[in-house]
């Protein structure tokens, strides 16, 4: 038996490195970040307590940026050229996503005007948790309503992009021939990306980890310095950890909580999820841009989670990590006024 301190983490990665590696070899899209994600959910909504350790989540979502940042070229910013129409339009995606599911949680299900607030915003959810944490609405309805967005999202995203793609794009472990990055220079990456996600977890930035790693790859790829991506098995190791991440946050919400407050977030992931769908649906008609790709880039889940999701269906790296990493920074800047707004 492991020790009480082992005990969550080997529950987590436990069941989470097998279930990956069935959806994987099932085909699923996105297969082992899904995997993950169910088996440690179910392991947590059934009282088992998995536990991710601080360090291999941040581990992981550094991986996820390093192999995000290797879709980048020296034409970065001809591409950048390109997205500030879909930019916009992921702005007012955000300002009716949190009206509409603000309305729809308190008129709907009577939640309190400054819970259904905080429970609205589609991302930011340490952020939303904090402001509920220091008075701010009811903590843990915040934490459930935003727990089943995060989880539904990433469950359900991956088929649907899948069947509207018509089928599911090679995930990384059968990434057609792309280059690997030999050990020196992807373990140089990965610590790179730690020690820079640190530094800005330091200074308050969302999405640290990631973001570090994102950046620190994407100029070494830009500059020609490195030239690859990170080897299938790391990239599917961070696909497993980010997947495990999410389902035990399920470890924290009590099941009462959970069943009370199920519907609401059902009914509010799906309006969020419809709203997304139709400003991606409207940026793609406008730019020539792709659906799917935008609806990924769009979708109100988890920067990490989100941009898992597009790294394994082939997707643009920069575009969707880009767009996600807007969204967090515009749900933070909103998040006040819509406080404020909420106790009028």
């Amino acid at each position: 038996m492991p020790s009480p301190a082992l005990r969550g983490p080997a529950i987590a990665l436990g069941l989470a490195f097998p279930a990956a590696a069935a959806f994987a070899a099932a085909g699923m899209p996105a297969g082992a970040l899904l995997g993950a994600t169910a088996a440690v959910a179910a392991a947590a909504l059934s009282g088992l307590g998995p536990v991710v350790p601080d360090f291999l989540r941040n581990l992981a979502f550094a991986i996820i940026g390093v192999s995000l940042g290797a879709g980048i070229s020296s034409d970065i910013l001809d591409d950048i050229a390109r997205w500030p129409v879909s930019l916009l339009g992921l702005a007012l995606t955000i300002l009716l996503t949190m009206a509409a599911t603000g309305r729809l949680l308190t008129r709907g299900f009577g939640v309190a005007p400054d819970t259904a607030a905080l429970s609205a915003s589609p991302g930011a959810l340490s952020y939303a948790v904090a402001l509920a944490a220091q008075g701010r609405g009811d903590l843990r309805a915040v934490v459930a309503l935003q727990s089943v967005r995060l989880l539904l999202v990433t469950l359900c995203l991956p088929p649907a992009i899948a069947a509207l793609a018509g089928a599911a794009p090679p995930g990384p472990l059968a990434a057609g021939g792309a280059e690997a990055l030999g050990p020196s220079p992807a373990l140089a990456l990965m610590l790179a990306g730690v020690a820079c996600g640190w530094l800005l977890d330091r200074a308050g930035a969302p999405a640290a980890y990631l973001l570090a790693g994102l950046a620190v790859s994407g100029l070494a790829h830009a500059l020609g310095w490195v030239h690859g991506a990170l080897p299938g098995p790391a990239i599917f190791c961070g696909f497993v950890v980010t997947g495990a991440v999410i389902g035990a946050r399920f470890t924290r919400i009590a099941r009462p909580d959970l069943m009370r407050l199920a519907a609401a977030g059902i009914a509010a992931t799906g309006v969020s999820a419809a709203i997304s769908a139709a400003g991606a649906l409207c940026v793609a008609a406008a730019t020539g841009l792709s659906f799917p790709v935008v609806w990924v880039a769009f979708a109100p889940g988890g920067v990490e989670g989100m941009a898992a999701i597009g790294l394994a269906l082939g997707y643009d790296p920069a575009f969707v990590a880009t767009h996600h990493i807007f969204r967090i920074v515009a749900v933070i800047a909103l998040l006040p006024l819509a406080l404020r707004a909420a106790g009028r």
